[in-house]
């Protein structure tokens, strides 16, 4: 099978696209046939060693896990003999967090992983963008920031993978959501359903007098330090992007009362639950995939590029088979 390699930190020209070993599943795993996947800011940083911490987690000198990808949707072809959940057919979605993967034709798991069916409503590209931006989005707003109704929320990069969930998921848990973005973006995060849109082009949210009991940098352009100005008393900042900054600026205001830092591995605490709940919403329409681009698996270092300028809409797109 063809398989994107990853042998070395650096640019998009290290990954190459090679012929390997197709996998076999063990007797408590599914062997999925990968008909999409993404590319996502963290695929960035896995590739370039960037920040340094996850070398740390993920191999000092060369990366750990050869072959790239998270987040992927296809179809079951063969499954172990111990395997319940599933059988050869059935159309999925999910992630590898642990393991990486996807961006191969065929992947294997075992059936306990964050894997499940697929939204009807969606396309492989859709199902799969699914699981890049909306988990992390659902775990930083409901699970750390325990976002509730009537709490107003920022959003910077509003018009990410992230960011365009983040919206539509603030505005279902009943709260009043700011977006922030490119001119261009404007109307994108409008029909998403943000309450007020911020063009930071033209204005400077840390600067405006506004204050917000969230922050949620879901870029990781904007500090602690620069957006504590613009919280509440008891506010809470979120940051997507793992730099010893967050690290410490989350044990210093754990220390003490008032404002707080919170940055959480969310791509490692996804599970099956998630994954249905979020499903559930996308299926009732209440909320919505942005697809910006496509590319085939071959085009993986250009989507690399892509999403390296740091301007795409929504999800990146791989289509594998």
């Amino acid at each position: 099978m063809q398989a994107v390699i990853c042998t070395k930190y650096g640019p998009p020209d290290v990954l190459q696209l090679t012929e390997v070993a197709k996998p076999t599943p063990k007797e408590n795993e599914v062997l999925i046939k990968v008909h999409a996947g993404v590319v996502t800011p963290s695929d960035i940083a896995f590739r370039k060693g960037e920040p340094f911490i996850v070398k740390l987690i993920y191999g000092l000198t060369k990366p750990r896990l050869s072959i790239q990808g998270v987040e992927f949707a296809g179809e079951i072809e063969a499954v172990g003999k111990d395997v319940k959940l599933f059988k050869p057919g059935d159309q999925v979605f999910g992630m590898s967090p642990d393991r990486f993967g996807a961006h191969a034709e065929y992947i294997c798991l075992p059936e306990d992983k964050p894997v499940i069916i697929k939204p009807t409503n969606t396309t492989y590209e859709e199902a799969a963008g699914l699981c890049d931006g909306a988990t992390t989005a659902l775990t930083f707003l409901r699970d750390v920031a325990k976002l509730q109704a009537g709490q107003t929320v920022l959003i910077n990069g509003a018009s990410g993978a992230v960011g365009t969930y983040a919206v539509q998921l603030a505005k279902h848990f009943g709260a009043k959501v700011t977006g922030v973005c490119s001119t261009a973006n404007v109307e994108l995060v409008k029909s998403l359903g943000a309450d007020k849109v911020i063009d930071y082009t033209k204005a400077d949210f840390t600067q405006s007098g506004q204050s917000y009991d969230v922050i949620f940098d879901a870029v990781g352009k904007r500090s602690f330090s620069l957006c504590q100005g613009a919280l509440t008393p008891q506010g809470v900042y979120l940051t997507t992007v793992p730099t010893l900054a967050i690290v410490r600026d989350m044990l210093w205001t754990a220390l003490r009362g008032g404002k707080k830092a919170k940055f959480a591995t969310a791509g490692l605490m996804q599970n099956k639950d998630n994954l249905n709940f979020l499903k559930a919403l996308i299926e009732a329409g209440t909320i919505k995939a942005v697809i910006d681009r496509r590319y085939r698996l071959a085009q993986i270092a250009e989507a690399h590029r892509y999403v390296e300028t740091g301007r795409k809409k929504g999800n990146v797109a791989i289509t594998v088979a």
